[in-house]
């Protein structure tokens, strides 16, 4: 099975990519979905992070603005936060790929903007990174998950540079485009070179 990994920061367009591999074949593995599927029903992963990070379950609930707020401003947390949680993402996503490639699935996707730093690269036979200069990435930020700049730009600050995908991936894909439809056409062109 021919594995693509796509990893950038957030906003880049990563998901974007992710669904134009589906619309090729492709398995789409969204890890930052499989993350919240797992933290709405791992009662294992919950207690680790109440553990870490006490106050965070309310109710049987991990609080995710609360959590946010305690990660996005302090890189050891959010260091501590991925150890935690790319453990059960890992073996999820490793999970989702043996079933389809039972199922005689011959190419797989995998969305994750910490693709590198889990580990999850070594499963993939090429790694694409997404990238989008830092105005356009604030933008869509805050359009899309309705927060302030200030927000946005926190978030942002607690990922790696574009720098660190360039020197990780294989393929950078650089999204500037205004509109998605644009960008699809250009991962269209891209992809189908690839695979």
């Amino acid at each position: 099975m021919y594995i693509i990994g796509i990893t950038g920061g957030t906003g880049a367009g990563k998901t974007s990519a992710l669904r134009v591999l589906e619309s090729m074949g492709a398995l789409a593995v969204d890890c930052d979905a499989v993350y919240h599927e797992i933290l709405a029903s791992d009662g294992n992963m919950k207690m680790e992070l109440e553990d870490r990070f006490p106050g965070v379950l309310v109710d049987g609930v991990i609080d995710r603005r609360a959590l946010g707020g305690i990660v996005f401003n302090d890189p050891d947390a959010l260091s501590d936060l991925n150890t935690i949680t790319h453990k059960y993402t890992t073996d999820a996503v490793e999970e989702r790929l043996e079933k389809w490639e039972a199922q005689g699935g011959s190419i797989a996707a995998i969305d994750a903007i910490a693709l590198i730093e889990s580990g999850i690269n070594a499963k993939c036979d090429i790694v694409v990174g997404v990238t989008a200069s830092r105005e356009t990435r604030l933008l869509r930020i805050m359009q899309r998950d309705g927060i302030s700049r200030e927000q946005a730009e926190t978030r942002i600050n607690a990922q790696k540079p574009d720098s660190f995908f360039e020197e990780h991936c294989d393929y950078i894909l650089e999204n500037n485009y205004t509109n998605v439809e644009d960008f699809d056409k250009y991962c269209i062109e891209f992809f189908s070179k690839i695979i």
